[in-house]
């Protein structure tokens, strides 16, 4: 090895340190050179539009064709293959057969192409031998570290730099939206209809079958793209849940990721799985999914463009309530039920606001919202009313409707509005009617207010725009913190002792036990082998009691009349564990009497909710929670979730539910804790994510009122025993790294707690950073940067509400939790390299913490499988320098300029 660790120059994973600006997808969406396979001159031919597309739309690179059966094509020289080139090629269009095209890619990775796009059909979409055929391809093009886009897909657009690696009929116009779909048809419609309404794209992306490339690689690319403000997307199959949630998360938090997804209904998931030869999953875990990630889902492909266009002209609103002015009283009634059906609010107008519209609206104005200024409105009126309902601190936004009636002035009108588009809440129109108002449309478009044809739809709108503001929100508040459990321990033994008696389900008794091992509390429960015991146990606990059927093998005991409520007497136990058992010998399941259960008889003086979670094809382990009884598949009413959960999610959760509200307290009745409740949902979304072999829980009922909360059933089934751990399926959310959490002694003896970041630990970092001097901060940020900067919530909740696979933040605290160092790993998108950065307080340096949270990020940095771990670090920053050579860092001068060094560790 190196002594100098330094990396060979001609190491490709090197390269890519030193070419920040070339991001591994450059190839795709900038080649500086593109070769054609399959280019032909045959009319009609995918390989001929191909090549004229790319051709007749300069993008500033070099076109090869290869064809070996012509000297040339459309005019251009022709070459009989890749390694024929005189040059390397960066991009491979491949538009060949598929039986050819593993052929192909063995060429691409013999000459070093970097992406290749295969248009071509007839992979896993058409069975048994296309899925052969791509898993080959897949294989050669990862061995040579070649990203592919497709396979049957429609290709890649550009248009701000002129790049058409389509076969569509037509290029788009350039423009700010990106546009990404599993449909090449649907595609070639979308870019028809943006040349009439002069809609332009930054991108235009067909992912097709998704072999290697997927969403969330177009996502992070995009996200990174300073042509891109929002990204919508038509998606039929997920493909990577993790890979999507996370790159849309991290997106989403400053562009719009809007997303229309195929396949609500099971015929229609059917047909999608056909087309993509994907597998599709539940679209309602799906919709759970998007709301976690802060992604915005919309029903329709108009919705789709409208909230593009809202959204990039007008802020969020901060809540729900939205306030109507209109000069028709009938256009507004349309609007608020198209408002309130879709979980808006018409706002409240306030006092104020009703007295200061008083002094100059009509005697017949509504006086209440809508606010319906009368059908003789002229501009003045609309404006004044405007300007006092838009400055209600009651309203989250303003739709304003116009009606053409005799004495209306749509275009006067429109002109006054223009100076109120930017109230800093959001305001938008519908001008009914057609060539009366267009004049008016036209303006009220160009000064930044979106209008719609029907007020209706801008109802529906403004409802979308609450529900992607809500979802956001969600992504930056501040949990609160949870009590670990103590014991998994205990629940993993009797997980393994069912599992090595060959069951897979755990008894009722088992079920309770495993359940208290994560704080949750369970009515207490006695076993019981014969009538007698029973009756010993019911003693003890008080009359009444419940018996109940205990079982390894019945699932829903009372489908077998396995439950007997409210029981008085000792007569009465007797009577229902012989009960029990007969009633199983009359089902011909004798062997699955294995006694009773014992508990006291709790009075249901709450509400019956239902905790669960169960398996996706595509998420993995997913939470339930909702009205809990015997009624639960009646009522379905209940809210799905991917573990793992913190208070606010677990909140966000239970207010997708209607007994939410019930829980708040209705008719007299005291609410529930709901505090209480959000933690005992986040020890349970712990219990599914370390008890992995747990195929399926839930409990029901969970009993909630204002004195307690106690599951009073519940059902635990497990993995078969042949499925091994590796064989789990994966979480769709990596959970807290457990592994990381340690103890270190600095050099003065003080014992540190070294543990990854949680997002409860934003108000201690708030306090950290009080501790650090202008020097700490200087050096950490190669300048200085204030302190309300660096405590601002929006900044400091990124940073703690971190996804685990993309980076990693350690945190070194006392016993008392006060944070005293912070290191952070962060991956580099498409390397096989990450960047640390370390910030020790002033109080605890020399200690040798900075030197242990680097060691720490090392062995991060090897578990990932990483190459290298870099860092630009100031010159006149020695000490760090000095950490770096210690562990093993080469420094590098002089390839940043003066002021920077590079620190480079190799780690294979």
């Amino acid at each position: 090895m190196d002594p100098t660790n330094r990396p060979p120059p001609s190491d490709p994973s090197y390269d890519l340190l030193h070419q920040r600006d070339r991001h591994p997808l450059d190839a795709l969406f900038a080649p500086r050179s593109v070769a054609v396979i399959g280019a032909s001159e045959k009319p009609g031919s995918v390989g001929r539009t191909l090549l004229w597309n790319l051709i007749s739309s300069p993008f500033g690179g070099t076109v090869y064709p290869i064809n070996p059966k012509r000297k040339n094509v459309l005019g251009i020289t022709a070459w009989p293959s890749l390694r024929a080139l005189p040059e390397p090629v960066e991009l491979a269009v491949i538009a060949t057969p598929a039986a050819t095209v593993p052929d192909v890619m063995r060429e691409c990775a013999e000459v070093g192409v970097r992406n290749a796009l295969i248009i071509s059909a007839g992979f896993k979409e058409v069975g048994g031998e296309g899925a052969r055929l791509e898993q080959e391809v897949l294989e050669i093009a990862r061995r040579a570290r070649i990203r592919v886009l497709g396979p049957n897909c429609l290709g890649v657009m550009r248009p701000p730099n002129g790049l058409n690696a389509t076969f569509a009929g037509s290029v788009a116009r350039p423009g700010n939206v990106a546009f990404i779909s599993q449909s090449g048809a649907l595609l070639t419609a979308i870019l028809d209809w943006s040349q009439r309404e002069a809609v332009g794209f930054s991108a235009i992306v067909s992912l097709g079958a998704m072999m290697d490339v997927g969403w969330g690689d177009i996502i992070d690319y995009l996200g990174d793209d300073p042509r891109t403000r929002s990204i919508l997307i038509y998606m039929e199959s997920v493909g990577d849940a993790r890979s999507f949630l996370s790159a849309a998360r991290a997106v989403a938090l400053h562009k719009p990721i809007i997303v229309i997804k195929a396949g609500r209904t099971a015929q229609a998931a059917a047909a999608a799985a056909s087309h993509t030869g994907s597998l599709v999953g539940s679209d309602e875990v799906l919709s759970a999914a998007f709301r976690r990630a802060g992604v915005l889902r919309v029903d329709s492909i108009a919705d789709l463009f409208y909230m593009a266009e809202v959204l990039a002209r007008q802020p969020r609103p901060d809540g729900r309530r939205l306030t109507v002015l209109t000069n028709a009283g009938g256009p507004g009634v349309l609007a608020t039920d198209a408002l309130v059906m879709g979980g808006g609010e018409l706002a409240r107008l306030s006092d104020t606001t009703r007295q200061q519209l008083d002094t100059f609206l009509p005697p017949a104005w509504s006086h209440g919202n809508p606010v319906d200024i009368l059908g003789d409105a002229d501009p003045e009126r609309y404006a004044r009313a405007l300007k006092v309902t838009g400055a209600d601190e009651n309203s989250d936004g303003l739709l304003v409707i116009l009606t053409p009636q005799d004495m209306t002035k749509p275009t006067q009108t429109a002109e006054l509005l223009k100076p109120y588009a930017r109230m800093g809440k959001p305001i938008i129109a519908s001008w009914m009617g057609g060539s009366e108002v267009s004049a008016g449309e036209r303006i009220l478009n160009d000064a930044g207010i979106p209008t719609f044809g029907y007020p209706d739809t801008a109802a529906r709108i403004f409802n979308y725009m609450w529900r992607y503001s809500y979802n956001l929100a969600g992504l930056y508040e501040t949990p609160v913190l949870t009590e670990e459990p103590e014991r998994r321990e205990e629940a993993e033994a009797l997980i393994r002792e069912a599992r090595r008696a060959g069951r897979t389900m755990l008894t009722e008794y088992e079920s309770k036990r495993l359940l208290a091992a994560y704080g949750i509390p369970t009515v207490e429960t006695r076993l019981a082998s014969s009538a007698d015991e029973a009756v010993r146990e019911a003693r003890a606990l008080g009359f009444p009691v419940v018996v109940k059927l205990n079982s390894q093998h019945v699932t829903h005991k009372t489908d077998v009349g396995g439950v007997r409520l409210d029981l008085r007497t000792e007569e009465a136990v007797r009577e229902a564990f012989d009960g029990i058992r007969q009633k199983l010998e009359e089902l011909g399941q004798p062997d699955a009497f294995q006694g009773v259960t014992v508990q006291p008889m709790v009075k249901l003086d709450g509400y019956e909710l239902i905790l669960g979670s169960s398996l996706d094809a595509q998420f993995g382990p997913v939470l339930l929670f909702g009205t809990g009884g015997t009624l639960v598949e009646v009522f379905r009413d209940r809210a799905l979730g991917l573990p793992p959960l913190n208070t606010t999610l677990a909140r966000r959760m239970m207010e997708q539910t209607r007994i939410h509200e019930a829980l708040r307290g209705v008719r007299g009745r005291k609410p529930v804790d709901l505090a209480a409740l959000q933690k005992l949902l986040v020890r349970f979304s712990h219990l599914v994510v370390e008890q992995r072999l747990i195929k399926e829980v839930d409990i029901n009922p969970l009993l909630a009122s204002e004195e307690r909360m106690i599951a009073l059933d519940a059902r635990v089934v497990l993995h078969e025993p042949e499925v091994t751990e590796a064989q789990l399926p994966r979480l769709a959310i990596l959970p807290y790294p457990q592994r990381y959490v340690d103890r270190w002694r600095a050099r003065d003896g003080e014992e540190l707690h070294i543990r990854p970041i949680r997002p409860e630990d934003e108000p201690k970092m708030v306090e950290f950073h009080h501790t650090l001097s202008e020097q700490s901060v200087f050096l950490r940020y190669a300048g200085m940067m204030k302190l309300d900067q660096r405590v601002a919530h929006e900044r400091l909740a990124r940073i703690c509400f971190i996804d685990y696979g993309r980076e990693m933040a350690l945190l070194a605290t006392r016993t008392d939790g006060t944070v005293l160092g912070v290191g952070r790993l962060t991956r580099l998108p498409g390397t096989e390299a990450a960047e640390f950065a370390l910030l020790i307080s002033d109080v605890v340096q020399r200690q040798g913490l900075g030197s242990e949270m680097l060691q720490r990020l090392v062995t991060v940095g090897r578990d990932w499988g990483l190459r290298y771990i870099v860092a630009d670090i100031l010159s006149r920053n020695g000490a760090m320098q000095h950490v770096c050579r210690k562990l093993g860092f080469h420094i590098r001068e002089g390839e940043l300029g003066d002021d920077m060094v590079k620190a480079v560790k190799r780690l294979d």
